[in-house]
This record gives structure tokens, sequence and C-alpha cells, in this order.
């Protein structure tokens, strides 16, 4: 298919921060003004536990805990009125290195400015700063919505 032939594709990664959040909101904003599909992506790791017999990974468990931590983040988002325009995407790996590789051929890559973890004070996550410096395509930093004061 020719690139003029295909929907703008808009790639967003969600991670359950308020940054996220508001990035997967422009992400669909953007999306529909160019008439572009979202895809929604939560990368998940399974955590590292080692016990007295070595390392404890219950790898079907760790699926179904961030399959619905990324249902409970949709949700969060949308309520019940999410946009049919938007693909989820449940990908096992580090979530820098999959948005990086999912870059490939996107339109857009959209992250937030700061993810769960890290310094309060940093400017920018680790995550999004390496899309930053590494993805295929252009790639916007969305800031954490702040509250209006009335």
């Amino acid at each position: 298919m020719a690139p003029s032939e295909r929907d703008p594709r808009v790639v967003v990664g969600v991670d359950g921060s308020p940054s996220s959040y508001a990035a997967l909101r422009w992400a669909v904003g953007y999306a529909q003004l160019v008439g572009g599909v979202v895809e929604a992506v939560h990368a998940w790791n399974t955590p590292t536990e080692l016990g007295w017999s070595g390392l404890l990974v219950d790898p079907e468990f760790d699926l179904e805990r961030a399959r619905e931590r990324f249902t409970d983040e949709l949700r969060a988002v949308f309520a019940d009125e999410r946009p049919a325009d938007v693909r989820e995407l449940l990908i096992h790996g580090d979530p820098s290195e999959t948005l990086i590789s999912l870059s490939e051929g996107a339109d857009v890559l959209v992250v937030g400015s700061r993810g769960r973890g890290g310094f309060t004070r940093a400017m920018l996550g680790s995550v999004s700063q390496r899309c930053a410096q590494h993805a295929a395509c252009p790639v916007v930093v969305v800031q954490q919505e702040r509250e209006h004061a009335h």
C-alpha cells in the first residue's frame, strides 16, 4: 500500500501516569484531525524478584496484571466511550525499545513527558527522552494536564 493510500498511524505510549493520559488524549485528537488511527501501547516487563530457589516469575500472572492495568488506564481516559480508531497493543518488553521499534513507519510517536517512576524534578522521563532521541518518526512529548483555577 502506498503511503498516500493508508491512514496516518499515531503511536502513543500509555503507562498509567497522568502525562501518558494527556498523551493519549492528544493522540486521539490529532488522529481525528488527520483521519488517522491510534495505536495505544502498554509495554510491560516482568518484575525480577529473587527467591530462595532463584528467579520468581509467573508470566501468566504478570500478563494478566498488565492486561488489567491497561484496561484500567484506557477506562480512566475514555470511560465507556473508547473511540473506534484506537487499537490496543499490549507488549512484553522494555517501554522505550518497544515504542522506538513501533515508530518505524508511524507518522508520529506521542509520549508523556514523565512516566510513573523517576525523579520528580526531571524535565523528561527516561522513556520520553530516549524516544525523542531515537524514534524513526517525529515525536510529540505531552505534559500532564494542569487543573485550571476558576
